[in-house]
Formats: C-alpha cells, sequence, structure tokens
C-alpha cells in the first residue's frame, strides 16, 4: 500500500511561542525521525476567519516558518511547504465538495463552537463552513495515513476518513472489480487466501472491527502482491472498491501542560505568552512578575504549589529535587515567589537561547527560508499531482 505518511500543519499567526513549542514542535522534531513528515504554513486556512486581514499573513509566515527551524524542524528529514503554494489542494477541495453532504460540514463540532466564540466578525461565509472540507483534501492529497491532533481535532479526522470513504464508494469501482479482486486474493496462498476471506465476511456481515485489522495485518504481511492488486485487496476488504484515497488515522498528541503565564491557556490573544525569539530581560521580566497563588498576600503566608501559575512551569522545566523543594518550601512558607520562579527563569532561558541563535542566522540570509520552502513546496506538490492524477482518472476527468 502507500508509505507511511504524516501530514501536520499550522495556520500562520506570527511568531511561535513556548505552548506551541511544547504542544506542537517537540512532538514534530520526535517524529520527524520516525515517519516521512510533511509540514504545511496553512494560510488559505487563516483566511478562513482573518479573510479581512490578509496583509498580515505573509509576514507570518516567515516568522512561523523561521521559528520551526530554530526550534529543530529539520528539512533533510521533514517536508516544509505553503499550503497556497501547491495548487492541487484546492482542486481536490473543489472535486471533494461536489459530493460532500451539506449536513456533514454542519455537524463538525467546531462550526458552531466558533460561530458562538468569535463574535467580533461575520463568519457566515463558505470559507469558514467548509473549512472542515479543506482540511480533509490538505491530508488527503498526500495520501497521510497519520495526523498528529489533539483530543478536539479528532472529528475532523473522522469526517476525513468518511469523505475518503464517500470518495471510495463513488468512484473507486473499476470494471470487473470483484472478479479482480478475487484473483489477487488467490496470490496470497490457499491458506492466507482462505483466512482472508473468512476475516473479510466476519466485518462485512458482522461489523467486526477486530477482524479488519487482523485481515488488514495479514495483508501488510504479505510481499507477493503488485501495488494494484495490494490496493483491490484492501478496497474488497472493506468493501469499498479500489482505494483511491487513503483514510488516515488520528495520531493522539498530548495536550501541553504549560500553562500561560496568568494560568490561562498560552495564546498571544490573552497577552500571557514567551515567544521563543523573545529577549533575556523581557523573559525574566515577565517570568518574575507572574501571579502566584492569591492566598500568599505576606511573604510569611504558606502556599499551593497547584494553585499557582509558576508551577506549571515547574513540571515541564524543574527536576523531582527542584518539585520537592517547591512543594515543601511554598507550603512551609520556607521559600518567597521570587526564590520560587528563579529556577523557572534559569531553565526557560537555557531552552531559547540556542532557538534564539539558530533563528538569527535565518533573520541574516532569509533566502536561505526562502530556499527550505522552494524545495518543499517542489516536492509536496510531486506527491500531490500523482494524487490528483488518480482522482481525475476515477472521476473521468482525464480527457484525451
Amino acid at each position: 500500500m502507500y508509505p507511511d505518511r504524516v501530514l501536520s500543519g499550522m495556520r500562520p499567526t506570527g511568531a511561535m511561542h513556548l505552548g506551541h513549542f511544547h504542544g506542537v514542535l517537540k512532538n514534530w522534531i520526535k517524529i520527524q525521525h520516525e515517519h516521512e513528515c510533511l509540514f504545511m504554513v496553512a494560510d488559505w486556512h487563516a483566511l478562513t476567519t482573518h479573510y479581512d486581514r490578509p496583509q498580515e499573513i505573509e509576514a507570518h509566515v516567515w516568522d512561523m516558518v523561521i521559528d520551526w527551524l530554530a526550534a529543530g524542524v529539520d528539512p533533510n528529514q521533514a517536508t516544509l511547504f505553503i499550503q497556497s503554494r501547491v495548487p492541487e489542494h484546492a482542486e481536490l477541495h473543489l472535486l471533494l465538495s461536489m459530493m460532500t453532504p451539506l449536513g456533514w460540514l454542519e455537524r463538525v463540532p467546531t462550526y458552531k463552537e466558533q460561530q458562538e466564540k468569535i463574535i467580533d466578525k461575520d463568519l457566515s461565509t463558505y470559507g469558514f463552513l467548509g473549512y472542515p472540507l479543506l482540511q480533509a483534501a490538505d491530508i488527503l492529497i498526500y495520501r497521510a495515513n497519520r495526523v498528529p491532533v489533539g483530543e478536539d481535532q479528532v472529528p475532523h479526522i473522522e469526517f476525513t476518513r468518511e469523505i475518503a470513504r464517500r470518495f471510495n464508494h463513488l468512484y473507486g469501482r473499476e470494471p470487473g472489480f470483484d472478479e479482480k479482486a478475487l484473483q489477487a486474493v488467490k496470490k496470497l496462498g490457499a491458506k492466507k487466501a482462505k483466512l482472508y476471506l473468512e476475516l473479510r465476511n466476519r466485518y462485512t456481515e458482522q461489523g467486526d472491527d477486530e477482524a479488519l485489522e487482523a485481515a488488514r495485518a495479514l495483508l501488510g504481511e504479505s510481499q507477493n502482491l503488485s501495488v494494484v492488486d495490494r490496493e483491490r485487496v484492501f478496497g474488497y476488504l472493506e468493501g469499498s472498491g479500489k482505494m483511491i484515497l487513503v483514510e488516515p488515522q488520528a495520531m493522539l498528541t498530548e495536550a501541553s501542560r504549560l500553562l500561560g503565564l496568568d494560568g490561562q491557556k498560552m495564546s498571544k490573544s490573552y497577552n500571557n505568552t514567551i515567544a521563543l525569539r523573545e529577549d533575556e530581560a523581557s523573559v525574566t521580566r515577565k517570568i518574575r512578575t507572574m501571579p502566584t497563588d492569591p492566598a500568599r498576600v505576606r511573604r510569611t503566608d504558606p502556599g499551593e504549589p497547584n494553585r499557582c501559575p509558576v508551577y506549571s512551569f515547574h513540571q515541564i522545566y524543574s527536576d523531582d529535587a527542584t518539585r520537592d523543594w517547591v512543594q515543601q518550601g511554598c507550603r512551609s512558607a520556607g521559600i518567597g515567589c521570587l526564590e520560587c520562579k528563579q529556577p523557572v527563569v534559569d531553565r526557560v532561558l537555557e531552552e531559547l537561547r540556542p532557538i534564539r541563535e539558530r533563528a538569527q542566522a535565518y533573520l541574516d540570509d532569509p533566502t536561505l527560508v526562502r530556499n527550505v520552502i522552494a524545495d518543499g513546496c517542489e516536492r509536496a506538490r510531486k506527491l500531490a499531482a500523482d494524487t490528483l492524477r488518480d482522482v481525475r482518472e476515477s472521476i473521468g476527468l482525464s480527457y484525451s
């Protein structure tokens, strides 16, 4: 089947902060060595809510990519690209929109949530309604089978799976498909072919998901099928026909445990962030002036670390001995809040120093960043073009 491939992306909101680093970038840096990864600047997605301020997007794009590179995302290990420079996304989005029921878009949980939350602008646009479908096209155009997401994004991945399943069902049937699929099954060998058909029957007749996974594993181990035959037996297994678009799986990632400076989620809209390239004096000042447990009015008042925003930083940056020192010292009023904050200041500065130094090379020579993106866009377009060619053929748009 298709290779093990990861697609992930971010909307360009400008310079990255520590919340992005611990919530997304550290995971990217890890998985880029484990899978084929494509990391996307989702600039079209930025327009779904910021269509009235497009002039901000370009600067945000380059700021964000610099931070990715400075944080450790390696263009030799992963493909970095800009969504709008791969127009195949838009064509697949258009073609998928022809077969996507309107109700599927309206029931995406974040649609109504965001409309209720963002009240300062009109979001009654097709772009906003259709952004889950554009997101699906972003994933499906690369036949990515893994997408790193938090719990709140799982419905978007399930929506993408439904879109792929519907597309394959509508357009994945070639003439004589069943007969060709059964001929391919025979190539597994008598014993494996019999087991495959038994597992398929259990799945199609009883909805047995364990049987489906067992059959997939069986096919994954098989070495004697061509790419075309492999597509057929996988499609026949799930009753969809030839698999043109790949159904992705969610790679669940832990939410960042690092809160903002005020104890809320770290977000620019709350003005409670520390940027990855922020200067040391500013970082020191922000941490030293962080609010603490409101019960500690005076230095002699005991406190409770679990009520203090500073302690979320200790949970990320401090070792067990330091955390024990904080727990005991705070509850006994043996240490003051400024004493408690100093180890956090030291560790955050230590973490950001090499990021800031690596970023400087890209700031001094912007062509380095442009070249990384140009190379990534070229690689991404080749992958996207392969998928789109198959999509057009399956729909019947490859006129000769």
